[in-house]
């Protein structure tokens, strides 16, 4: 298994979806740190260093990053089919629950090595801000971006941390429902769109407050919720991913070939 994952890895890092996103989400940071015209547009100003890769994930968070993930991920298994690899990889020893597995576990932390890469990419961008304790916020944390008084460094770089896990976390879901819809139409670009298509049509049910707090797209913003609330939205995710994984699972070895 080790062996495999090693393999879906490198599939993972040659993707040129991948290698688009990095461009893309090096440049968001960019834009926060150095726009002029931030300020007259927002009305804030950013005077840390910390609150880079807070705007950055605020500003990507409801549409971009879930893009992006999808795409990656329906690749993962769409590009096999694409280029007619998937019959001769399965002639290997290695049974199809294997295969799918290695996906499926390479689309689970694919979310968190993202999201890493744009968090120490929005830090960077800050440098010229300074890391050092100022009066706000980082945007992530209980008092938003006009924070609740002086902040310490340490105390802002853990608020980032949490916001970037918490945020990855509910990017997890949503690549595994990519990975499921390819191995449904064993197709990159079906898997994709239609993973996008579930996500707009719940931002559209916000209309039934009942099951508001049931929706995929309700948890993309669980980084900026109390940390009361994130034991039910955590418990949610994993359901969510659970049940997208053993999905895929249970259709893959049931696909011909």
């Amino acid at each position: 298994m080790r062996a495999l994952l090693s393999i879906e890895f490198g599939k993972l890092l040659r993707l040129s979806s991948l290698r688009f996103s990095l461009v893309l989400l090096a440049l968001f940071p960019a834009i926060w740190a150095f726009a002029p015209g931030v300020a007259e547009i927002y009305g804030f100003f950013v005077i840390s260093a910390y609150q880079v890769p807070a705007l950055a994930l605020l500003t990507t968070m409801e549409f971009l990053l879930p893009l992006l993930v999808a795409i990656a991920s329906a690749e993962l298994l769409g590009l096999e089919r694409t280029f007619g690899t998937l019959p001769t990889v399965l002639l290997r020893p290695v049974t199809r629950s294997q295969f799918i597995a290695a996906k499926l576990i390479v689309a689970t932390i694919y979310p968190f090595l993202l999201l890493a890469f744009m968090l120490a990419v929005g830090l960077i961008s800050g440098f010229p801000f300074g890391y050092g304790s100022f009066l706000g916020g980082t945007g992530l944390g209980a008092g938003g971006l006009l924070g609740e008084g002086l902040i310490t460094p340490g105390a802002a770089l853990l608020e980032l941390l949490r916001g970037y896990l918490i945020a990855a976390c509910s990017l997890v879901p949503i690549s595994l429902l990519a990975l499921l819809f390819t191995v449904v139409w064993m197709n990159a670009a079906g898997g994709a769109l239609a993973t996008l298509g579930v996500l707009i049509t719940m931002q559209l049910m916000v209309v039934f407050p009942g099951l508001e707090r049931f929706l995929l797209t309700a948890q993309l913003s669980a980084y900026v919720q109390p940390v009361a609330d994130l034991g039910w939205v955590l418990a949610l995710l994993a359901v969510y991913s659970s049940a997208f994984a053993a999905t895929a699972v249970v259709l893959f070895e049931r696909k011909d070939f």
